[in-house]
């Protein structure tokens, strides 16, 4: 069953005397309890499309719907709520005058979720939901490292208790090894909680580990989309044999799948 699907969506920005054609007629859909990847090089459009689907910004043209109900361009608190983001830079999407116990409150307090005098509890058991020890509510986001500071975004995405969520490069600003554990805590969250993430990155070394399927964009097209093994394996987009020609390799099967991709560029 689609959760969102996305339906002939184009998005023109004026710069100065001129029109720049971010997205061009683009449709896909994302299916309940899946991860969708948007994969493609900067200034393809996998951000711009995220911002519409978020309502950051309005489609030019065509349409987004969530649960079968078109997205309107001004969204209530409850549509807000439904579809969440998770930043690239948790630094600076958590308030550094806030403490993190008072950012995942705030959360509940402008949605109305559970009874107010459970809402610290309801903090505490979010930071460990993420792996966190419920004392980090007292700390400020500065006091964090990179890795934990992303642990409290992804908190606060499911204090919402939203079933769709944007990542945006939630891994890139991380080292490898804290990159590996944020990407198996997204997984455990998304089995238990029967999460729907869009999956933006520039990272293909990272899709592989976590999409179902994968969307690849270039200059503000959808040029290629199917389940990770497929467009891993066998590619039909130039473009996307070329990205994937650039992955970086780990073994034998990965350099055989380059030499492949090669010969096919020749």
């Amino acid at each position: 069953m689609s959760l969102l699907s996305v339906y002939k969506v184009s998005k023109q920005f004026t710069v100065g005397d001129s029109v720049v054609q971010a997205l061009d007629d683009v449709s896909f859909d994302v299916q309940e309890g899946e991860c969708l990847a948007i994969v493609g090089e900067s200034g393809s459009g996998k951000s711009t499309i995220a911002n519409i689907i978020l309502g950051i910004y309005s489609a030019t043209e065509g349409s987004v719907l969530y649960k079968d109900k078109e997205l309107p361009d001004k969204r209530g608190k409850a549509l807000r709520r439904a579809i969440q983001l998770v930043q690239q830079n948790p630094l600076s999407s958590l308030n550094p005058r806030r403490t993190i116990g008072a950012s995942l409150r705030l959360a509940l307090d402008v949605h109305g979720i559970g009874e107010k005098k459970d809402r610290n509890g309801m903090v505490e058991t979010l930071l460990e939901e993420v792996g966190l020890p419920s004392e980090f509510r007292h700390r400020s986001p500065a006091a964090l490292s990179g890795g934990q500071r992303q642990r409290v975004a992804i908190a606060r995405a499911l204090a919402c208790q939203s079933r769709l969520v944007v990542l945006d490069e939630p891994t890139s600003a991380l080292d490898v090894l804290v990159q590996a554990r944020v990407l198996k805590l997204l997984e455990d969250l998304k089995q238990r909680r029967n999460l729907t993430y869009i999956f933006i990155t520039h990272d293909l070394s990272v899709v592989r580990n976590i999409a179902d399927r994968v969307a690849v964009f270039e200059k503000g097209q959808l040029v290629e989309i199917g389940s990770t093994t497929d467009v891993f394996e066998d590619p039909k987009n130039p473009y996307t044999r070329r990205l994937m020609a650039a992955v970086p390799i780990v073994g034998r099967d990965e350099q055989a799948l380059r030499d492949k991709l090669s010969e096919t560029m020749k």
